[in-house]
């Protein structure tokens, strides 16, 4: 797993029972991500598809629209303390034309739920910005298939398995065909890293698939969802009330509490067989 995961020194009590092991941690470390050489953003991830991440991050905050609006990707080097290569900042160069936000005070990305977003000027922003109309797919899904993709999820979650330290996404199609899954210790990051595999391969706007996250749905994962394109969203947790008013606007079906035997859907239920 390399750098994915460490092992800890750790004492374990059980009443009065106490046990000295090792255990397996999911590894934090920063990602700066660059814009032409310019600082942009830092954020707490678990290294690894890094690339997929930098660009679903820049997608879903509006600044690329497709992969060829990205002329080139690397890693800095000599970002380590003692002059080795970190792997923790990214370069991204965006292709002529395409213009980088203004990194003032005021910071131009669109400001996420964690970071104190709220109310109705909040979901008009989003909607205004997006390329995409996931509302207009005409998409149907099985409740059967839907049931059997949170499964099909833990299975693929092998770095969780390990620690039980992380988040996961994953795309389906509508016949619950699992195209990729993605860990991190964020799971907005997790939802990036998935987003960043479909823009490599030309399949953004993603018309016909389903996101699965492994924890709640947020505002900022519908966000993401809408600024992907994506027209179904599905949680194994619980949605916010935001999450469920944005969804609501933007036409995406939100599926929440996804179990084997049941489900709650919140929006959009003409899209469910």
């Amino acid at each position: 797993m390399g750098r994915l995961t460490v092992r800890r020194r750790v004492t374990h009590l059980a009443g009065r029972h106490v046990v000295t092991r090792q255990e397996t941690l999911a590894v934090e470390e920063p990602l700066e991500i660059r814009l032409n050489g310019t600082p942009s953003t830092v954020t707490m991830r678990t290294p690894g598809s890094d690339f997929e991440l930098a660009q679903g991050f820049l997608l879903t905050e509006g600044i690329i629209a497709r992969r060829a609006d990205v002329q080139a990707i690397r890693y800095c080097e000599g970002s380590g303390d003692d002059g080795v290569n970190s792997y923790n900042i990214v370069d991204v160069t965006l292709a002529p034309g395409v213009e980088p936000p203004s990194l003032d005070v005021t910071r131009n990305f669109y400001t996420t739920s964690s970071c104190g977003v709220c109310g109705k000027a909040s979901l008009e922003a989003v909607r205004l910005i997006s390329r995409h109309a996931p509302g207009d797919d005409p998409v149907t899904v099985r409740a059967e298939a839907l049931r059997a993709m949170p499964d099909r999820l833990r299975s693929a979650q092998k770095v969780f398995a390990a620690t039980g330290g992380l988040h996961a996404a994953a795309l389906f199609e509508a016949d619950g065909t699992m195209l990729v899954v993605r860990e991190d210790i964020g799971r907005h990051n997790a939802v990036d890293k998935v987003i960043g595999w479909a823009l490599e391969r030309g399949r953004v706007p993603l018309a016909g698939s389903v996101l699965l996250v492994s924890g709640r749905a947020s505002f900022e994962l519908t966000q993401k969802a809408l600024m992907s394109g994506i027209p179904v969203l599905a949680a194994v947790s619980a949605p916010s009330s935001l999450a469920v008013s944005l969804a609501e606007e933007s036409g995406i079906t939100l599926v929440a509490f996804l179990r084997e035997d049941s489900m709650n859907v919140y929006t959009r239920t003409d899209r469910l067989d």
